[in-house]
């Protein structure tokens, strides 16, 4: 089945073309300028022309861009650069405003290609749409594109193939893989009845599936809408850059007047502008974010939205969901309640030697446990396992049945008062040749980490407050926070619960929730930073700004290191290419620095600004501190 879909690519904005075409005009007309100018005699106006070509069709739409924040009073360190370009046009230094321009519009480019670049992972992801399905027509089996399936239509799934259209098991029994789509880590078990997901990925047996909705309205093609229709989101950090443009601004301004002022030469206003021009700003700071998102995407953890980047280090409050965050979305054998006539391993050994032969998700902890205390698996036959009526076979002659406890008491009503009560987790009932053998309680176990990164987040990361919510019964999410050491949780919480004391958390300090269903969504789009867990639902995927790929909480820990990196070497690349920047302005008010001069000095600064800001991508020896 064909991997790639029509819909999975994420059209590059209009904007980012924009930029990217008037950078790249004003290379060229700087090159045709020099090569006319010192290769070729020419009249001395030819040569000019393509400086000319550059400002009207580069400077121009800049400039004009910058008036329009200007009329916003969204006033940023770019308003320099549209300050030079314009005096360099009004007093006919052509060179120094193209090159402003250059540095203008290559750093909007940046800026626009790290916000774009940080969804790449995902679009990846939603290239494995298949773009046809094996439909059944009577007895023959036909390939047809995905837009071509209807409601209704047979469609077989093959072993290992992903699932093409949302629909409903009509015949066959196996078991797919919906991480892509519900964030649960293990393997759902799959029987004519079940519902299944497109996108999913199948296991070893085919399935025939009748279609329930068409390809464009099924749940993974939503993923690609979500995709194509989300907004570009500004970087946060960028604002950084407008916060030291506040002063810097002024300044540059107040030496240009001065110099103007006390030579009466406007050129030298034109040479402190150029020099002034706040590059270290506009091109260093979307490299630094850049390097950071393409450093955290190599270790499996990809950043949406940049603005997480710098808001994840100053986040006092820190908000964790239960299953599959906290834990591994994966039961383990926890407690083996046996009635007094039957041995613990004798019957673990019985019932694993059942289970390993079935798909379903309790199966894979009763066999691990049997691994686990070295009981010795044996053969089964004449094995079954109906929708509703749980697992039976036949092991070393020993009729044995795996069951739930409602099923069991609906026919043995008469056997209440052997069951153990019930507690928290997950059970199941063990009959051997009939008789109640034992009661097998699987709680999802909680990340071997969990406790150490909780611990440290106080002392290494500034965190005040930490909180648990769960959907969960308020007993299993006290059980799981005194395993983990968090003294604050609440169990039982609808979405809306958790987004009210997201909400109101969020007005009072910064906040990062971690999360992984789609229930969480609300929470963590209203959270200062969302971090989802695993390879999301779209709705979860949309609504976080970081995507963890390989569910860990080291990977949190090493985001927060990532960010804290990002935003001490951005910083570093702004001051000191400013401060680099003040100097030059001082020497070129003087008057020993004129325009062209003084825009290569500024390239000078700018390459060093952006040398600095590239060791983001360096990975350090370690980005864990717990």
């Amino acid at each position: 089945m064909s991997q790639a879909s029509p819909l999975s690519k994420t059209p590059e904005p209009v904007a980012d073309r924009k930029q990217w075409a008037i950078a790249l005009l004003a290379c060229a007309a700087i090159a045709v300028h020099l090569v006319l100018r010192f290769a070729v005699v020419v009249d001395t106006h030819i040569h000019q022309a393509p400086l000319y070509v550059a400002l009207l069709f580069g400077g121009v739409p800049l400039v004009w861009g910058l008036l329009v924040k200007l009329f916003r009073r969204e006033f940023g360190s770019d308003l320099l650069a549209g300050i030079s370009i314009v005096t360099s046009i009004l007093l006919g230094e052509y060179l120094a405003g193209t090159l402003v321009v250059l540095m203008l519009s290559g750093g909007e480019a940046l800026e626009s290609y790290a916000v774009r670049s940080a969804s790449s992972v995902l679009e990846a992801l939603a290239k494995r749409m298949p773009s046809n399905a094996h439909r059944k027509n009577g007895s023959t089996l036909e390939d047809v594109a995905l837009d071509e399936v209807q409601v209704g239509d047979l469609l077989l799934v093959l072993p290992h193939d992903i699932c093409p259209i949302d629909g409903t098991v009509v015949e066959g029994h196996g078991v797919m893989d919906e991480s892509y789509l519900t964030g649960e880590p293990y393997l759902m078990s799959k029987t004519p009845g079940s519902l299944v997901l497109s996108g999913s990925i199948n296991g070893d047996s085919a399935l025939t599936i009748r279609a329930d909705r068409l390809a464009v309205d099924s749940r993974y093609a939503k993923i690609m809408q979500v995709m194509q229709s989300s907004q570009q989101h500004r970087p946060k950090i960028r604002r950084l850059g407008d916060q030291l443009g506040a002063f810097y601004t002024p300044l540059a301004i107040a030496v240009g007047v001065a110099a103007w002022v006390g030579s009466g030469d406007p050129v030298r206003f034109l040479a402190v502008m150029v020099v002034a021009t706040p590059c270290p700003l506009l091109i260093a700071i979307p490299v630094a974010i850049i390097g950071s998102i393409s450093l955290a995407a190599r270790r499996a953890i990809i950043i949406r939205d940049p603005a997480a980047l710098e808001q994840v280090d100053s986040c006092k409050t820190i908000i964790f969901d239960k299953t599959g965050t906290l834990t591994y979305g994966k039961p383990k054998l926890t407690q083996q309640l046996c009635a007094p006539s039957f041995d613990p391993l004798d019957v673990l050994s019985l019932v694993a030697s059942l289970e390993q032969y079935s798909k379903h998700p309790l199966a894979e902890a009763i066999v691990d446990a049997g691994r686990n205390q070295r009981v010795v698996l044996k053969a089964s036959s004449q094995m079954s396992e109906r929708p509703g009526e749980g697992l039976q076979g036949i092991v070393a002659g020993k009729e044995i049945r795996v069951t739930s406890r409602q099923e069991y008491l609906a026919n043995h009503p008469e056997a209440a008062e052997r069951l153990p009560e019930q507690a928290g987790g997950l059970e199941c009932v063990i009959l051997i040749d009939g008789e109640y053998a034992a009661t097998y309680r699987l709680r999802d176990a909680p990340r071997e980490e969990g406790a150490s990164f909780v611990n440290h987040l106080g002392r290494r990361h500034g965190v005040e407050r930490v909180v648990m919510l769960s959907g969960d019964r308020e007993s299993e999410v006290k059980y799981l926070a005194e395993l983990v050491g968090i003294p604050e949780f609440h169990g039982e919480q609808s979405p809306e619960q958790k987004l009210d004391f997201v909400t109101q958390e969020t007005a009072r300090v910064k906040t990062m929730f971690v999360g992984d269903g789609i229930n969480d969504a609300p929470a963590l789009m209203a959270a200062t930073v969302g971090i989802a867990f695993g390879q999301n639902s779209d709705v979860t995927t949309e609504a976080a700004g970081v995507v963890i790929m390989d569910s860990s909480l080291a990977k949190v820990d090493e985001f927060m290191h990532i960010s804290r990196r990002m935003r001490r070497i951005a910083l570093q690349s702004a001051v000191g290419g400013m401060a680099l920047s003040v100097v030059a302005m001082m020497i070129a008010a003087a008057g020993y620095l004129p325009p062209v001069a003084g825009a290569m000095t500024q390239e000078v600064i700018d390459v060093v600004a952006v040398l600095n800001a590239l060791r983001v991508a360096i990975p350090p020896k370690s980005l864990i501190d717990f």
